[in-house]
């Protein structure tokens, strides 16, 4: 196309034949082509234009306008400008501030460095504001915080998410301490925003520094991230200046965020359409709509009916490990040995096969990203859920990054802050508890183990949302009651419940680690024992051990039991729920 469009004849000398020829050679208007401040690469500007203003060649994101970023996002016609027009303030009669704001304004063509209103986003509405870096770095004056802090009044009257791109060098120097003062006003604004109930969606984009991340960028419920983003408080030439060191390759980017605990997501620019769609579904819910299904009944009975359970066909199975002696009853060290074993279903096995439309979110918001605890929202027969679950590694370089399932108290604070989260919402919640124990290194200890659990115990007993609890595997310790304060507790047939190992509780009553076998026996750690204690409401059969042949028939029966779960707690009051919570412990 370029060669047709646009053209000029030049004369070559052909040496062979002695003879002129013309030929075409194309001409490149200017504009038409780039240079990439990424990797210093041309680029044909259609090219960026078409890959949502990303390199092609080497994956670098550019800046993007606002009014550009809407278009990218908001369905097209539903977009409803807030404030396009806000009078010019200079509270500190900053000289020459105004003929600089003026400037900015006609180079962008903007009246401030935000554009907020509504529109819809995959046809689900929401207040949306986005900041143009092209505004005097987008820094927060008082017309920016103004601009913000109106949208999210309007929005929590309305009742209605808002989506904020944030993008700012931090407050805006000519205002001084006006300039400071907004970011207490938008954070106030955000905090009755959620107290109402309303979703908030801060997304990060390069670069993201300063006031914006003290304050409303960092304070969404959930936090989204571009690739490669800059995002911290002070700016990596003042840290190196201040500290007079050289910072790691990586320091304040989005990655690095997410890896210790500050953003729940990232998301290429592709996809972000997509994925706020996504989220804005999971949080909408009609009034006294349950978004329950029943599934149709499986073939045959359950293990368990009602509140009688029969432990024949149970205790008569034989050993796993000795299929031929039917009549061999298996052992509670049997049933240990199970729920260890290394091709036993993990939490996202059940986690793909129950929920649909599973979104992973990320951190404690304290620390770090604790790879043990898996978490997110997800929709059960259309009806938003949180997920949580233990997750233990499927091969050796997975157990490594999953700490064998044994989480640090950043897992134990990312699973309470989803819980929280799902509270806000009115969004039941799903635990697949699986444990060894809680995390005993150094580490662990040094950021408050005991604390985080404790906290999880003191924080779930009140939650005034259904909580089901799921021992799949092993149920260690603290580290597994940490995820199951719940209204009911469930087990796997072949799941163990313990105050610790088999090994540890021989190894302290009888000083000899040898005697677990016993000491399983005595424990009585396995699922029919703790039915007959009244510790837990419901077993889940295993016809054979969990494993990935039985999944399809392990899932459809969760799911059917889920349903009637959530059926029967979804009618109750919230009150009434945390009270029955409270209750079944207190009767223990």
């Amino acid at each position: 196309m370029l060669k047709n469009m646009f053209k000029k004849t030049y004369t070559i000398i052909d040496t062979k034949y002695k003879t002129q020829k013309k030929e075409e050679e194309p001409s490149i208007p200017q504009g038409l082509w780039r240079k990439c401040n990424k990797c210093g690469q041309p680029i044909y500007v259609e090219d960026v234009t078409n890959n949502f203003y990303v390199c092609p060649k080497c994956g670098g994101y550019f800046r993007v306008h606002a009014y550009r970023r809407i278009e990218m996002l908001i369905d097209e016609g539903s977009f409803e400008e807030w404030n396009a027009q806000m009078p010019f303030s200079n509270p500190l009669d900053f000289p020459n501030y105004e003929k600089k704001v003026q400037a900015a304004k006609e180079r962008t063509k903007l009246d401030e460095a935000i554009v907020t209103g509504k529109g819809r986003i995959g046809g689900q509405e929401t207040a949306f504001g986005v900041c143009d870096a092209r505004f005097l770095m987008s820094s927060m004056g008082h017309i920016v915080g103004e601009k913000i802090t109106r949208m999210v009044e309007r929005a929590t009257e309305e009742k209605l998410p808002v989506i904020i791109y944030a993008c700012s060098g931090g407050a805006r120097m000519q205002e001084g301490i006006v300039s400071l003062m907004q970011m207490a006003k938008t954070s106030a604004a955000l905090k009755k925003h959620h107290e109402a109930g309303q979703l908030f969606i801060s997304v990060l984009t390069d670069p993201t520094t300063g006031g914006v991340t003290a304050s409303f960028a960092m304070l969404g419920d959930i936090i989204l991230a571009e690739p490669n983003a800059l995002i911290g408080f002070a700016g990596p030439r003042v840290i190196e200046q201040t500290i007079r060191q050289k910072l790691p390759e990586g320091f304040q980017r989005a990655e690095f965020l997410l890896e210790h605990g500050f953003v729940d997501k990232i998301v290429e620019r592709k996809d972000q359409k997509e994925v706020l769609a996504q989220i804005l579904r999971l949080h909408k819910r009609e009034a006294g709509d349950t978004g329950i299904a029943q599934e149709p009944e499986l073939a045959g009975e359950p293990l368990m009916a009602g509140n009688a359970f029969s432990m024949d066909g149970w205790q008569k199975k034989g050993n796993p490990k000795n299929k031929g002696l039917a009549e061999e009853p298996k052992t509670a060290w049997d049933t240990v040995q199970i729920s260890r074993a290394a091709g036993r279903l993990v939490a996202t096995d059940y986690i793909e096969a129950i929920f649909d439309d599973f979104i992973e979110l990320h951190g404690d918001r304290y620390f770090s990203d604790d790879g043990a605890i898996v978490g997110g929202i997800a929709s059960f027969n259309g009806m938003p859920v949180t997920v949580i679950g233990q997750q233990k590694g499927k091969n050796t370089k997975d157990n490594i990054k999953r700490n064998f399932g044994m989480p640090s108290p950043d897992g134990y604070r990312k699973a309470l802050r989803l819980m929280k989260q799902a509270e806000t919402f009115g969004r039941p919640v799903i635990c697949f508890v699986d444990t060894p124990g809680a995390f005993c290194g150094l580490e662990a200890e040094e950021r408050g183990q005991g604390e985080a659990i404790a906290r999880n115990l003191f924080e779930m007993a009140s939650l005034k949302v259904p909580v089901l609890s799921i021992v799949i595997g092993e149920g260690g310790s603290g580290g597994a009651l940490a995820m199951a304060v719940a209204n009911e507790v469930w087990m796997m047939e072949n799941a163990i419940y313990s105050i610790l190992s088999p090994e540890g509780f021989a190894s302290i009553l009888w000083k000899d680690s040898k005697k677990a076998p016993e000491a399983a026996r005595v424990m009585k750690i396995t699922a029919g024992d703790l039915y007959e204690k009244g510790l837990i409401e419901q077993i889940i059969p295993e016809e054979e051990p969990a494993c990935e042949n039985t999944l399809p028939a392990l899932a459809k029966f969760m799911h059917r039991k889920m349903a009637e779960f959530l059926e029967k707690y979804m009618a109750m009051d919230p009150d009434e729920i945390a009270a029955q919570r409270y209750q079944r412990f207190r009767n223990i």
